[in-house]
């Protein structure tokens, strides 16, 4: 080691591997200390399990998410499952508090207005769509990708607005996401994470 004074540097005297020794132990307890708490109060590593999200994430997908980041429209956020105690759900942030929201023919109107969602693979919904239709002997024509609603009558939700410090969730994979429309909002404080990096797998790194 090195020390400094008032200019010069002199060289310490070797104490020996002992003092080597301790100082690296306790620089690795510095260190796995200091990953757990970034872990625990900042950054959160999570693994995708279930098509909800198609196709912006798929099974198996590994984010990175932070914790107590500002959450804003069209995020995607794991939440605590509303209807399921100690699981976590991956959804998409579709209202903010204040906002109305309804569905019709496909189409998103937020406050009145109509709003695309980019997000969409609309070739993935059309086939979703068919096999669907195919399955239940449906016409496929008759099926929207996601049903039509209105936050104001639906039975989950019953309000003109989203409350405040809540939130209305989705997954993208309308057909089979449980979401916001059988569980109703989500409070804020039951939002555990933002997702902000997909690392996993390699060839499908995403910032999001």
């Amino acid at each position: 080691m090195k020390l400094l004074r008032e200019g010069v540097i002199l060289k310490e005297k070797n104490s020996g591997w002992g003092r080597t020794l301790i100082e690296f132990v306790v620089m690795l307890v510095v260190v796995v200390v200091a990953v757990q708490l970034l872990v625990k109060f900042v950054v959160s590593k999570d693994i995708v399990s279930g098509p909800s999200m198609q196709t912006t994430l798929e099974n198996g997908d590994r984010l990175y998410s932070l914790r107590h980041k500002q959450v804003k429209r069209d995020d995607i956020v794991v939440i605590d499952a509303p209807d399921d105690p100690g699981a976590l759900y991956i959804k998409r942030v579709i209202g903010m508090p204040g906002d109305t929201i309804s569905f019709k023919n496909n189409v998103l109107y937020l406050n009145g207005k109509k709003t695309n969602e980019p997000y969409l693979d609309r070739a993935f919904a059309k086939k979703e769509i068919a096999a669907y239709a195919s399955k239940q002997g449906l016409d496929p024509n008759s099926i929207n990708f996601t049903i039509n609603f209105n936050i104001a009558t639906w039975p989950s939700t019953k309000s003109e607005t989203v409350p405040k410090d809540s939130y209305f969730v989705m997954g993208d994979n309308r057909l089979i996401s449980k979401d916001s429309r059988s569980f109703g909002f989500v409070k804020k404080n039951k939002v555990q994470s933002v997702v902000v990096w997909r690392y996993w797998p390699l060839n499908q790194m995403k910032i999001f």
